[in-house]
């Protein structure tokens, strides 16, 4: 039996059709915003800050083991709707919340094993979702896209060890824009050029000493698209450690818009 504690974004579909064609046992805990597991008999819809009742239907079902996938936004702490074990906890998730998602995710991580369930890497049963490292499109990074890629990944690393930030754009090696709480998506429409058209990079790393089994930096097909209108040249992400989705799509649209698709 697997515990799946899937938020938003295309990810935790995927994980779920692999599963369910593998026949593996298991149960959800929907944290997204729609509740867009709803209708899934197996799938429990549950707040944030219910832990009691998040470790109870785990342990009930005989669930050791669990994984996130999605996109779980930063909770609303004078909003969170708690339960006794919620209360217990919630200073803790208090003071991690104040060094970023990325803390709030490990000390969930902490409370679960203190409970005896085990977080496994969100890939594990779609390695197919990542891509190893080398080039994915005809066209290659040339010496001003390698001079952008640099100063993106410097910027990243650059970044203290909670900052929410897994992307950067750079073009002719100035930082045109960092993510922000609003994501991917708002950081290419501030990174829109009317003068460079197929010129500069989105570089995608996993945030400094981030738990690489829990939200990883996810591209897919509106990335490219998005990174296309903002008038980007190419991607770049990290070997082995991102998510991404519509994979041969997302190589053919690179190819048709003269854009690269580079893993580091």
């Amino acid at each position: 039996m697997i515990g799946l504690i899937f938020g938003d974004t295309d990810f935790p579909i995927e994980i779920l059709k692999t599963i369910k064609k593998k026949k593996i046992n298991y149960l959800i805990i929907d944290l997204s915003k729609s509740k867009k597991f709803k209708k899934d008999k197996k799938s429990y819809s549950v707040s944030i800050g219910q832990f009691g009742k998040i470790i109870n239907i785990l342990k009930k079902s005989n669930c050791k083991k669990i994984l996130f996938a999605g996109k779980v936004d930063k909770p609303n702490l004078s909003e969170l709707k708690l339960d006794i074990k919620g209360i217990y906890y919630i200073p803790r998730i208090i003071k991690a919340s104040k060094l970023g998602d990325a803390a709030i995710l490990k000390e969930i991580i902490k409370i679960l094993a203190q409970n005896k369930i085990k977080t496994e890497n969100s890939l594990i049963f779609n390695p197919e979702l990542y891509l190893k490292k080398g080039n994915f499109s005809k066209i290659k990074p040339n010496k001003q896209d390698q001079l952008d890629i640099t100063k993106a990944i410097k910027t990243l690393n650059s970044l203290r060890e909670y900052n929410f930030s897994q992307g950067v754009v750079v073009r002719n090696q100035k930082v045109i824009s960092i993510e922000g709480k609003g994501g991917t998506k708002k950081m290419l429409e501030k990174s829109r050029s009317k003068k460079f058209r197929n010129h500069g990079v989105l570089v995608k790393f996993p945030k400094k000493k981030q738990d690489l089994r829990v939200d990883l930096p996810t591209i897919g097909l509106k990335t490219l698209k998005q990174s296309k209108t903002a008038g980007l040249k190419g991607i770049v992400v990290k070997n082995k450690q991102h998510v991404f989705l519509d994979k041969i799509k997302c190589i053919k649209f690179a190819n048709k818009n003269k854009m690269f698709i580079s893993v580091k």
